[in-house]
């Protein structure tokens, strides 16, 4: 039968011989030394040798021949695999030789890297020579790819770069090269566990597997057609004798490999998608687990009935989401770790997600997606692209289980450490070195750091061992005066290299990636010391590059380096990434081409001073200036959409640049040629000449073989040939058609070759040719987009049909041309002398340098002096190569950095332009000319403004004067309208345009409405109250009320505490007290249940029988005895209990008063000499022990204080505040009255009225934002005014100005709303008082006496009233200004009070932050003591269970053997003293017989007769007699002997059984108290362990509490004092150093005090108390003394008493027990019950038997008579049958002949018999061949079939 592996192995030898003849020159010349290596493998292990062909033939067959080998388990069926071999191999030889291929490989056998290593293909005939390029040195790292980082000691470091292997020595910083062996790429590596061997895992069609030997570093191992393209990842099995590999697309395939033999074990697919990893198992090699794109699986190698195969499960993510798993770790119970890309761990088990883990608060595990997971040291480390390395406890995570229903289990790690910003770690691998913890990481941003996972006091910091690029590196330049390089990436930094040293220089970082390179010509910078640099965002940097050894001061510089970079000049002439810089010749013009589909120039002398710019029809992707050879100097510009433009050189105008409106170059004569596709025209003419050169060669063998046929065959020859020529002419195919591609190909690079020509190299569909192209001459009308032209000439370029030249360029001389490929190759082709036509284009040099797949070239360059060639790839790689040369280099070359211009230190760094959205030269120019014009536009409307204003103030004078002049000459408002029509249209107008701009301005009225909405929920909305200054009357005292915001959150809600803190020893103890807890189990208690005889009710009464009435007779008479016995009985068992309640109630040796412990702890927690809490010893109790929540609970107690305090001062404030107004409002009436009285009285008498105070604005600060259209037009003109201002601090000012002046006029206006009311009333009033003299007003006259008498009165009342109110006044306002100070008095001392709690909460916030530092380690030690506490108190539990078990199992026992005692003494009771068979019933009593156990499952039904047979024996012949004695005599047991009592014997038997019963039982009873003792003894040892555990956990966890509270000790704590408080005096003065002084409050100093008093009474007291207590405990002993005598004495007469009445000492409960044998006497009466039931049952069967006698003989009777009647019909058929012959025979002799229906029937059956014979025999062969491959022997099958056609056969 044939294996499924083995059916995939036929296609894959059909594809690989398919690909095998595919190969080109090249790489068949570099496969034709595989024969040699296999010739040689083939010497070392067979004695025959075999040509070539021969050989590979052996090849293929024997992958076949292994791959069966490896799909089976063994190798029984010896005949099937010859029978295999010999259908697929050609002749014997070759079966011997595959036969020996099989033999083991030998251990000292090793290939030669020499033949396997991939080498340059040179063109055939040619002189180049195989090393025309020698690397040299790589400045690059791939580190984006996976597992690029492996070790193979503690000194060397392994990783790939393109088509190289790279050996590190990290501390020479050393490279040694090893070349890939396809040439095509290396997939993945991976080192032996034991460091021994590594192995490269390469990429191409069918790749290999080669297994080195470090540190040889000799191939010892190829692996073949593991995979089609490429593997992905390897792994060793943990002692190293499997390799695991995975391929990539498109197969994926999966291998098991026995590395050591080259042979494949096991094969499948992994996977339909990418799979990025495989591993074993650590612990256990047999399981393998496989990740990748969205999926993670689960292998396991099975034996099955075919053999040994690999079983996967693919993990299922149910409800979490799908993810790509890069990271996963094998746990050592079969569970699987992973990460995800959202950054938390999942547990797998049995292909489900166990549990998912997160962080505190649904936090992941990484912010970013988790890489690396692995177990070092019984900790798990994952590392993140986030760059942390997180440190995990192992149990925690083994244990975790799921909580609730999201799935999710929040867990803290042990230790996190984060490398550095943008780090982004990929994978890690271990350092070997002795006590240390190092490792090294690669950082997919491009570095190897490496990491001290140590995490101690001396952890050493993360240390960046090298740096890179990351990414494709875009551009690489090389200095024009000696051997330095600089390249620039998208990942923001530039890079310069010492390529002849191999050492790197500087990096300089950037905001923005960089996309193109150019170094600055010498003409330029003499010393070669510019570089420029185009970015991404379309910025130009010209950076300079010096060697700071040379700068006189180094101002906080620690290490000098090398070399420098400083930036010189910075301009953004571009709006997307440049792409192209090129200088012109002379050095005067710098050209920049970009995306953005421009090219910018700039004047270099004038600092880059810009000219104007060029606009392309396509994003420009090269710039080219033409060579000093050509007569003018011209630009060549390279689009990629197939446009090639050449612009001249562009004239630099003089003019003032700020008269410029725009940079952009309209008049440039500018040629185009527009690339038209003519490969297709190429194709056809080389079809069209490849078919004359076949028409050619046919037509003259038609002339040879028209000469011949007339010969041969006369005119049918010339017929024949006629037709024959019509036939081929018919046959001709039509030529291929014109194709041109309707997306244009790409334009790569391209060079000029003369002036006005360039060649240019296509990609896409052009791609395979050099195109020679010609500029058409100048047309200023033409169109750019309808032009199309065609290239001239063009040259062939081989092999590059999907692999175009990606960038050319050139050696000094012109005499080679350096191409970069874009599969990573690189090809030089050797030119002639003064060749621009590329006549020369053949012989080549071809190599594969960088990885094939993604590693194109982008930038290719040559050294000053041609000794050096660089290449950059796409795959991050920057190779050095030595370009072969007649002169050898120096080996100490190094590169001369330039020395620092001249006060380069003291010169101003230029601003660097690091805003992307910045704007560019043109667009400034271009904002710049707009903001001019909106300048001069608005210049024009304020002109405008200023003649309206003018124009209004006049109108408003004439309307001053008009309203000057008598109403009846006043001009009416009408009068000034010409046409009221004209009005009313002016002001629907006005309607309308405020209509319209209410919708203009709608979402700028919502924006801002919105943002003021904002402002004040963030500021004012917290506010509780804002503050208020409440100013005094008449002097300048003032007092404010607190800014109160809200209650902060420490106060309006707890935290949870941390977790729930372990109870202490000493609170577990007044907690339980002396004893333990009790069991928690219940424990059921034995039930007596008493036997009742119970008479059924409805049976009728009949007379008792006479052995009724015996056995009622022995029942009452054994009740009476065994009543007797009871009652003595409970007596000995009160009497018993009484002693035991006695002796309970004795105290114990060791018995303590619970009073006298709680004084001793009272006494151990309050008494001795306490350590102040700075000692290093010091000891926190337990409720002194502080957490975050705790100092939480009290920073919000102390908010809470505070807060009410203020409010409580802010009520009184507003209170005061309202006092004021009332006083004003007051003040004013009163004003108003004097003012009405002073109205009365002459001017001289008149007292001067007292001011009216105001309302400050601060004391109603709630009205500052109010406005009325007044305030909003006074802010307007502020608003003008300032922005009339040029200076622009004067404007800052004000806007500042302007914002006060809104305030004040709003309060100022609001100071006059408070006073509203008071003044509608004054006014009142006073209209009141100023109505009644009008009214009152007469004619003059004069007054009277008595007038004037009253007068008089009233002068003198309105005098004393007017001094009343002026001293109201007065009173009023000295009142109000005593409260105020009354209550600033009282807010000076609140103030000294709130500052001393924010002093406080200063404190105790730090003191939180640090608890809160504190408390995850303190919640994982205060965890681990509660778990071990409580698993301390199960064990206990468990221990005291164990106890109380095995005591009653010891009572069991007891009473068990007090059963068999009794037993032994009511037998012997029975028997009586005399009897002489005593003996022999005592031995048949004491008989031991071994007796077979029941079985706990009885009646299988599975169990055969013949078993139950044998059981039976086998138990009657263990009943064998084994007496226990001296004596040797065997007596039968059996039988009772003659004159022996028969009841006694049967009684000795029925006690024997039950002595039996009770010895089993008591054996059990012993086992399980054993076995208890074990449980015991162990669960002791557990104890005791955890018990140790908890003492060092809370060791830890106080260790842990005296670090927290050292470091709350180090917290400074402000405490203002007096002078007079501080009592630390040295000779009379206060010492300067008050660091040993200690601050006590005077409350604790005198409340100690008072306890030195109390101590001493109390030491007094218990003197005393111990002094009675002495005298009370000798009393005691004497009493005891006197009590043990009488005792005795009690004793003695018992003893005397039992002798007088027994004669001896004897046992009164014993006696008391022998009085009645209860056993005894309840055998005997269940003995009668049992004799009158069997009498009463034998008397029922006698009864059936007699029935079924009768039944019997009259079934007998009918049968004799039905045996008669068949005799009768015998007879008569046998008379019938004999009839029957002789007819007949007298009849048949006509037919005695075979009929036909007979024959063909007999046919038929024939034929069935042979096929299904047929079917047997083959049936039989299978079973065969399934017996020996599955090892099992089957029992012969006989088909029922075949017992059939036995018959047929006879």
């Amino acid at each position: 039968m044939k294996e499924p592996d083995d059916q995939d192995t036929d296609g894959e030898k059909s594809d690989r011989s398919k690909s095998d003849g595919r190969q080109s020159l090249r790489s068949s010349k570099s496969e034709s030394r595989s024969p040699m290596k296999e010739d040689k493998f083939l010497e070392d292990t067979t004695d025959e040798t075999f040509t070539e062909g021969e050989e590979s033939y052996l090849e293929e067959e024997d992958t076949d021949v292994e791959r069966l080998e490896g799909s089976s388990s063994s190798f029984q069926d010896d005949d099937v695999e010859i029978s295999r071999v010999s259908q697929e191999t050609p002749g014997p030889d070759a079966e011997e030789a595959a036969e020996e291929v099989k033999k083991k490989i030998s251990e000292s056998f090793y290939y030669d890297y020499m033949e396997l290593a991939s080498m340059p293909f040179v063109t055939l005939d040619s002189n180049i020579p195989l090393d025309l390029l020698t690397l040299v040195h790589s400045f690059g790292y791939d580190c984006r790819k996976r597992a690029n980082l492996q070790l193979l000691d503690s000194n060397t470091a392994l990783y790939i770069a393109g088509n190289q292997l790279i050996l590190l020595n990290l501390k020479t910083k050393g490279q040694t090269y090893l070349q890939s062996s396809s040439g095509e790429g290396i997939g993945v590596i991976g080192v032996h566990p034991y460091k021994t061997h590594f192995t490269v895992a390469e990429k191409g069609s069918f790749p290999k597997i080669i297994i080195y030997e470090y540190p040889s570093l000799r191939p010892y191992r190829i692996l073949r057609d593991g995979t089609e393209k490429a593997y992905a990842y390897v792994d060793f099995n943990n002692n190293g004798t499997l390799l695991a590999s995975v391929g990539s697309n498109p197969d994926y395939t999966l291998t098991i490999w026995n590395w050591k033999e080259e042979q494949p074990i096991l094969r499948t697919k992994a996977f339909s998608q990418e799979v990025f990893k495989v591993t074993f198992n650590p612990e256990d090699e047999e399981q393998l687990t496989t990740s990748g794109s969205g999926h993670i699986k689960f292998w396991e190698m099975a034996f099955t009935f075919t053999g040994l195969k690999l079983q996967g499960s693919l993990g299922r993510f149910g409800k979490t989401a799908t993810s790509d798993i890069e990271g996963y770790m094998e746990l050592p119970d079969g569970k699987v770790l992973s990460g995800s890309e959202w950054g938390n761990m999942l547990l797998w088990e049995g292909g489900l997600i166990k549990v998912e883990l997160c962080r505190a608060g649904n936090k992941s595990c990484h912010h970013g997606a988790i890489n690396q997971i692995m177990l070092d040291e019984g900790e798990v480390i994952t590392v993140g692209s986030d760059g942390c390395v997180r440190i995990w406890d192992f149990e925690t995570i083994d244990t975790a289980d799921v909580v609730d229903e999201t799935g999710l289990l929040q867990i803290e790690p042990i230790n996190e450490l984060h490398v550095d910003k943008n780090v982004k770690l990929f994978s890690m691998i271990k350092m070997n070195e002795t006590g240390s913890n190092f490792w090294l990481a690669q950082d997919a941003n491009g570095a190897i750091w490496k990491l001290d996972l140590s995490f101690s006091n001396i952890t050493q910091d993360p240390e960046c061992l090298f740096s890179f690029h990351s990414g494709a590196i875009e551009a690489l330049a090389v200095s024009p005066v000696t051997y330095l390089m600089a390249t620039t990436a998208l990942d923001c930094s530039v890079r310069i290299y010492d390529f002849a040293s191999q050492t790197p220089l500087a990096q300089m970082k950037f905001k923005q990636g960089g996309t193109a390179l150019a170094w600055v010509p010498q003409l330029v910078s003499y010393t070669g010391a510019q570089i420029s640099v185009g970015f991404e965002d379309g910025v130009v940097r010209i950076l300079e590059i010096y060697d700071p050894k040379g700068l006189t001061i180094f101002a906080g510089r620690k290490k000098i380096l090398d070399a420098d970079l400083q930036l010189k000049h910075v301009f953004k002439p571009h709006t997307a990434s440049v792409t192209a810089l090129a200088y012109e010749h002379d050095g005067e013009i710098l050209a920049t081409g970009s995306k953005d589909h421009t090219v910018f120039f700039f004047e270099v002398e004038k600092d880059y001073k810009p000219i104007g710019y060029i606009n392309t029809p396509g994003p420009v992707c090269q710039l080219m200036w033409s060579a000093i050879s050509h007569p003018e100097s011209t630009l060549l510009i390279i689009c990629e959409n197939g446009y090639v433009l050449e612009a001249p050189l562009p004239t630099i105008k003089e003019e003032d640049d700020n008269n410029v409106v725009s940079y952009e170059i309209k008049d440039m004569c500018i040629k185009c040629f527009h690339f038209s596709s003519i490969k297709s025209n190429i194709l056809r003419l080389i079809e069209i000449e490849k078919r004359e050169q076949q028409k050619k060669l046919k037509e003259k063998e038609r002339e040879e073989r028209r000469k011949m046929l007339p010969e041969e065959m006369g005119e049918d020859g010339e017929k024949e040939f006629l037709e024959e020529e019509a036939v081929e002419e018919e046959e001709e195919e039509p030529l291929p058609g014109i194709f041109i591609p309707p997306t244009p190909s790409p334009i790569l690079c391209g060079f000029y070759s003369e002036p006005g020509k360039f060649w240019v190299s296509l990609g896409g569909y052009d791609s395979g040719f050099l195109y020679h192209c010609e500029f058409p001459p100048y047309d200023k009308n033409s169109d750019f987009k309808e032009q199309k032209d065609e290239p001239f000439d063009f040259r062939f370029l081989e092999d590059t049909e999907n692999n175009p030249v990606q960038t050319i360029t050139f050696s000094i001389n012109q005499t080679m041309m350096f191409c970069g490929m874009r599969n990573g190759a690189i090809r030089v082709y050797v030119l002639s002398q003064n060749d621009p036509s590329l006549t020369s284009l053949e012989d080549y040099w071809h190599f594969n340098v960088h990885d094939n797949n993604y590693g194109c070239i982008k930038s290719i360059a040559t050294s000053f002096d041609d000794f050096f060639l660089m290449t950059a790839g796409a795959d991050s790689n920057i190779f050095v190569f030595n370009i072969f040369s007649e002169y050898m280099l120096r080996k100490d070359i190094k590169a001369k950095v330039p020395s620092p211009r001249f006060g380069i230190e003291t010169e101003p760094i230029p601003e660097d332009i690091e805003d992307p959205k910045a704007y560019s030269i043109e667009n400034a120019r271009r904002k710049r000319e707009h903001d001019k014009l909106m300048k001069e536009v608005e210049e024009i409307k304020a002109g405008k403004r200023e003649q309206l204003k003018a124009l209004r103030n006049e109108f408003r004078k004439l309307l001053e004067m008009n309203e000057e002049l008598p109403k009846h000459m006043q001009f009416k408002r009408t009068d000034f309208d010409l046409d009221s029509k004209i009005r009313a249209e002016i002001n629907r107008k006005t309607a309308y345009k405020l209509q319209q701009v209410g919708k203009e301005l709608a979402w700028e009225k919502e924006k801002h409405e919105l943002g003021l909405k904002k402002l004040q929920n963030r500021f004012r909305d917290p506010l509780e109250s804002d503050t208020v200054v409440v100013h005094a009357i008449q002097s300048d005292h003032k007092i404010s009320s607190y800014r109160l915001v809200q209650p902060s959150k420490y106060s309006k809600f707890k935290r949870a505490s941390q977790s729930e803190r372990r109870p202490s020893k000493l609170e577990r103890f007044e907690k339980e007290g002396a004893g333990r807890k009790d069991s928690q189990r219940d424990t059921g208690g034995s039930v007596s249940i008493q036997e009742e005889s119970i008479i059924e009710k409805g049976k009728k009464f009949r007379p008792k029988t006479l052995s009724e009435i015996m056995v009622n007779n022995q029942i009452t008479k054994t009740r009476k005895l065994i009543l007797k016995a009871e009652r003595a009985q409970l007596k000995i068992q009160q009497r018993k209990k009484e002693w035991e309640e006695l002796y309970k109630s004795k105290p114990g040796d060791d018995y303590e008063d619970p009073k006298d412990l709680q004084a001793i702890k009272e006494a151990q927690v309050y008494m001795g000499d306490f350590n102040l809490k700075t000692a290093p010893d010091y000891k926190i109790p337990e409720h002194m022990r502080i957490n975050a929540a705790k100092k939480e609970e009290e920073l919000g107690h102390l908010d809470s204080l505070a807060h009410g305090k203020k409010r409580h001062m802010n009520k009184c404030i507003l209170s005061l505040r309202d006092l004021k107004v009332a006083v004003i409002e007051e003040i004013q009436c009163l004003v108003q009255e004097l003012k009405t009285i002073q109205s009365t009285l002459h001017r001289s008498k008149h007292i001067p009225i007292p001011q009216i105070p105001q309302i400050h604005p601060d004391e109603v600060p709630e009205k500052r934002f109010q406005y009325n259209e007044e305030t909003l037009l006074n802010f307007k003109q502020q608003q003008m005014k300032r922005e009339d201002d040029e200076s622009p601090q004067v404007e800052q000012t004000g806007s500042g100005g302007s914002g006060g002046g809104f305030l004040k006029l709003s309060s100022g206006k609001d100071g006059d709303l408070t006073t509203r009311d008071s003044l509608s009333r004054s006014s009142k009033a006073l209209a009141f008082n100023l109505d009644i003299p009008k009214i009152l007003e007469f004619e003059k006259a004069e007054p009277t006496d008595v007038e004037l008498e009253i007068m008089k009165r009233d002068e003198i009342k309105h005098l004393y009233m007017q001094q009343y109110l002026v001293n109201r006044i007065k009173e009023l306002i000295v009142t109000f200004d005593a409260e105020l100070r009354v209550l600033r008095h009282q807010k000076l001392k609140l103030d000294i009070q709130m500052k001393l709690s924010d002093l406080h909460h200063v404190t105790l916030f730090q003191e939180m932050l640090l608890l809160k530092n504190f408390e995850k380690q303190e919640n994982i030690l205060q965890e681990r003591v509660n778990s071990l506490d409580k698993e301390e108190q199960y064990m206990q539990w468990k221990i005291n269970e164990t106890l109380k078990e095995m005591e009653e199992k010891k009572n069991e026992i007891s009473k068990l053997q007090d059963q068999e005692k009794a037993l032994y003494a009511g037998f012997q009771a029975a028997i009586g003293e005399n009897n002489k068979f005593a003996n022999f019933l005592m031995k048949v009593l004491k008989k031991k017989i071994k007796r077979v156990k029941k079985k706990e499952v009885e009646g299988d039904a599975d169990e055969d007769e013949e078993s139950e047979e044998s059981s039976e024996e086998e138990s009657s012949l263990e009943s064998d007699e084994d007496e226990s004695g001296s004596e040797d005599e065997v007596f039968d047991d059996s039988i009772c002997p003659t004159n022996c009592d028969v009841g006694l014997f049967e009684m000795a038997l029925q006690l024997r059984e039950k002595r039996l019963d009770i010895e089993e039982a008591l054996v059990e009873e012993k086992k399980i108290v054993d076995n208890l003792k074990k449980e015991y003894d162990t669960l002791s040892k557990k104890v005791k362990i955890v018990a140790t555990n908890l003492n060092a956990a809370e060791e830890a966890l106080e260790a842990y509490q005296r670090e927290k509270q050292q470091r709350l000790n180090e917290l400074l704590v402000v405490i203002p004092l007096k002078l007079h408080q501080i009592e630390y005096v040295v000779l009379g003065e206060i010492p300067s150093d008050l660091s040993g002084t200690l601050v006590f409050s005077n409350h604790s100093l005198g409340r100690l005090q008072e306890r030195i008093v109390q101590l001493h009474e109390e030491n007094s007291k218990q003197q005393k108390l111990n002094k009675e207590w002495r005298e009370r405990r000798k009393q005691l002993i004497r009493e005891k003394r006197e009590m043990a005598k009488t005792i005795n004495k009690m004793e003695e007469t018992v003893r005397q008493l039992m002798i007088s009445k027994f004669g001896r000492v004897i046992d009164l409960e014993a006696l008391q027990t022998l009085s009645v044998n209860t056993t005894l006497e309840e055998l005997k009466i269940k003995k009668l019950r049992k004799e009158l039931t069997n009498a009463k049952e034998m008397k029922r069967w006698e009864e059936k038997i007699a029935q079924v006698r009768w039944e019997l003989m009259m079934k007998t009777k009918e049968h004799t008579k039905k045996l008669h009647q068949m005799n009768d019909l015998c007879l008569e058929k046998k008379k019938l049958d004999s009839r029957l012959n002789t007819l007949q025979n007298q009849q048949g002799n006509a037919f005695q002949g075979p009929r036909k229906a007979d024959i063909v029937a007999r046919e038929k059956v024939v034929e069935l018999i042979q096929a299904q014979a047929e079917k047997i025999s083959a049936l039989k062969e299978e079973i065969g061949l399934l017996r020996k491959k599955g090892g099992l022997i089957l029992p012969p099958i006989q088909s029922s079939q075949e017992n059939e056609m036995k018959p047929l056969d006879l």
